[in-house]
């Protein structure tokens, strides 16, 4: 067993006590984190000469050797060793004998896996950041296309108003557009570099914080070291974020989940996306987008579950915060690979345009310009509300929409309606009276494309 802490102990551990604390099992996933933190440091001590250059260099050459042969596959990481700080530091030793002992001079542990979660979290908020840019830009490729494509608009799930696919994807581009501040905000709260913190009082040597802080692109070191090595709620407001953008993709998926059964066929899935049944032949399942939809519980339970861990931490470190890596991991990984197949699905996906749009029509979709037309004529709002509310009935019961009653039909409910009623609750009129900046009119929503492509096109100032 490759221990750091030997010393004090005068016993083996047990076995099973030694597996229930070990953490190389998933620790490993952030090797590449522990080196360039410990090559930053080791630098560090070699500028405030705590370290001699010769030492300096050589532990740099020789982390950056275990680095490459990791990644060559030629040295395997094994769970003989504790963590991925044992196995960084034991190989190091083995191939530089005493010097190697030196990599550790003024930092503990605590503050080196705060570090190494900080990098690691901060890659992925990045990743994270890109692979919603690229959904971004499949759903802004959609609304271009769909500026005139009438869909029904929905409420309790029932048909209200007439809309245009263009405006409903614009919806979801408004939410992913908020996931992305989330993510930035979250990267500019959490980037200062706690390594210099020691167990948790700092240390009596001589560190350059700031130094360290700079070679590692942190914004500037951590100012509390209770707070450096005791703190993962930027972890937290990850995961919360991961949870809102999955939060986003389940919605989203269980649209396209309705759109694409029997009862509504308004999209086609691409047969890469979808498959069949073992049994019925004529299945197609939107499988991606029920899984997409049933993973969002997993990235809930990381988040639940680390908010459970912390609740009851005390200042500063505890065992328990070994807690927030396993399922955090898990809720990356599955955030990314939801979100990439969700862009692939979408950036594929049909859209039945004659569907969505008679839809619209047999829903009763424009009775609320049909009451509008009323009022502008001098009915009151309320009298033309009940007057429409009949004319629905009827056609209910006569199976026909409002456009396909004639106009005697019409003035046995009111004597108001006049020929230019038909224009006036044409679909096309109905979606583009609507032109207040938001709504869903060609007009409104070309000015909304033009700034959501000046959005895609400014690069994130980190």
């Amino acid at each position: 067993m490759a221990q750091l802490w030997g010393g004090r102990f005068t016993k083996e551990t047990d076995q099973l006590v030694y597996n229930f604390n070990a953490s190389i099992s998933f620790d490993k996933k952030f090797y590449k984190q522990d080196i360039e933190g410990s090559v930053a440091h080791v630098r560090m001590l070699g500028k405030q000469g705590i370290l001699t250059e010769e030492e300096t260099q050589a532990i740099v050459d020789g982390l950056n050797g275990i680095l490459a042969d990791v990644e060559s596959g030629k040295l395997l990481i094994t769970d003989e060793y504790e963590d991925i700080h044992s196995f960084v530091e034991a190989n190091l030793i083995d191939r530089l004998g005493d010097t190697g002992k030196k990599l550790h001079t003024g930092r503990s542990r605590n503050d080196q896996v705060a570090l190494d979660m900080r990098l690691y979290t901060r890659i992925q908020v990045l990743e994270t950041d890109e692979l919603l840019v690229e959904l971004l830009q499949v759903l802004l490729r959609l609304m271009k296309e769909n500026t005139e494509t009438i869909m029904p608009g929905f409420t309790h799930l029932q048909k209200a108003q007439p809309i245009t696919l263009a405006h409903h994807m614009g919806a979801y581009f408004e939410m992913f557009k908020r996931d992305r501040m989330r993510l930035h905000d979250i990267y500019k709260r959490m980037n200062y570099c706690p390594l210099g913190s020691g167990a948790l009082a700092g240390t009596t040597y001589p560190l350059d914080r700031e130094y360290t802080a700079e070679l590692l692109d942190f914004y500037g070191p951590t100012l509390n070291s209770m707070d450096g090595v005791s703190d993962r709620d930027y972890l937290i407001e990850f995961l919360s974020a991961l949870s809102t953008i999955m939060m986003h993709l389940s919605r989203f998926s269980e649209e396209i989940i309705i759109w694409n059964s029997n009862e509504y066929q308004f999209v086609e899935i691409d047969d890469a996306y979808s498959t069949g049944s073992s049994i019925m032949p004529q299945k197609k399942n939107p499988d991606i987008a029920e899984l997409v939809r049933g993973k969002t519980g997993r990235v809930y339970g990381a988040l639940m579950s680390l908010l459970t861990t912390m609740k009851g931490i005390p200042l500063a470190y505890n065992k328990d915060m070994q807690e927030d890596k396993e399922l955090s991991f898990d809720a990356m990984d599955t955030a990314k690979g939801c979100i990439a197949l969700f862009t692939g699905m979408m950036d594929t996906i049909r859209f039945n345009r004659e569907v969505m749009r008679k839809s619209a029509n047999n829903g009763f979709t424009n009775a609320t310009d049909a009451a509008d037309y009323l009022v502008k004529n001098g009915v009151p709002f309320r009298d033309a509300h009940g007057i429409i509310g009949q004319i629905v009935l009827y056609c209910i019961e006569k199976d026909i929409a409002i456009d396909d009653m004639s106009l005697e039909e019409l003035q046995k409910f009111s004597p108001v309606f006049k020929e230019d009623v038909y224009d006036a609750i044409s679909m096309e009129t109905c979606v583009n009276m609507r032109c207040t900046i938001g709504a869903p009119s060609k007009t409104a929503m070309e000015q909304v494309i033009a700034q959501e492509e000046k959005y895609l096109s400014e690069k994130w100032e980190r």
